[in-house]
């Protein structure tokens, strides 16, 4: 029977793995809690004693524990540690699910960071949206801002690809290429 993995990018080392160039520099980010918010999030704002509001695309989070808006009725919450609230569903109107296994966060910063930014998507970086979910590299992605650096989680299953990306799209800022 034929081998189908040898098809696929092997994923690096996500507690190492670094791209570095000129301007840029772009990592994973590991041992973040990740939760999904669906559902009333006026009630999940009260239950949880967080912003049930969450920023955009390019949108500036700050602190140990943010949200990034996905839809109308849907938050992704980032925590540097857990938070004391259950998954599952919630009589106030909410759901709350753990995700943190199923996404995959790189973070990159740097003077570069617009051209990066440009090669992944056709939005414009100086202007936040009301939802961070877009298509960033050709795939699903959440990107938003956290202090200076660009924030962007993927499902686990492409993180290897948009890692082939990143390399191919850092070379090329590196190189000065207008591809």
């Amino acid at each position: 029977m034929r081998d189908l993995a040898e098809k696929w990018s092997v994923a690096p080392d996500w507690q190492s793995a670094v791209i570095k160039v000129p301007g840029l520099v772009v990592r994973a980010v590991c041992g973040l809690n990740q939760l999904l918010v669906s559902g009333d999030l006026d009630a999940w704002a009260r239950a949880s004693s967080a912003d049930g509001n969450g920023v955009g695309a390019f949108g500036t989070a700050q602190g140990d524990r943010y949200a990034a808006r996905l839809a109308r009725d849907r938050l992704l919450v980032v925590s540097n540690s857990p938070l004391a609230i259950a998954s599952g569903w919630h009589i106030d109107g909410f759901a709350v699910t753990a995700i943190s296994a199923g996404l995959q966060m790189f973070e990159a910063e740097g003077t570069a960071l617009d051209a990066f930014i440009a090669r992944g998507t056709t939005l414009d970086p100086s202007q936040a949206s009301a939802s961070a979910a877009l298509s960033f590299a050709d795939i699903s992605a959440v990107v938003y801002r956290h202090d200076a650096k660009l924030r962007i989680h993927v499902d686990r299953g492409l993180a290897a690809y948009l890692w082939t990306w990143m390399e191919i799209a850092a070379g090329n800022i590196a190189a000065g290429s207008a591809k």
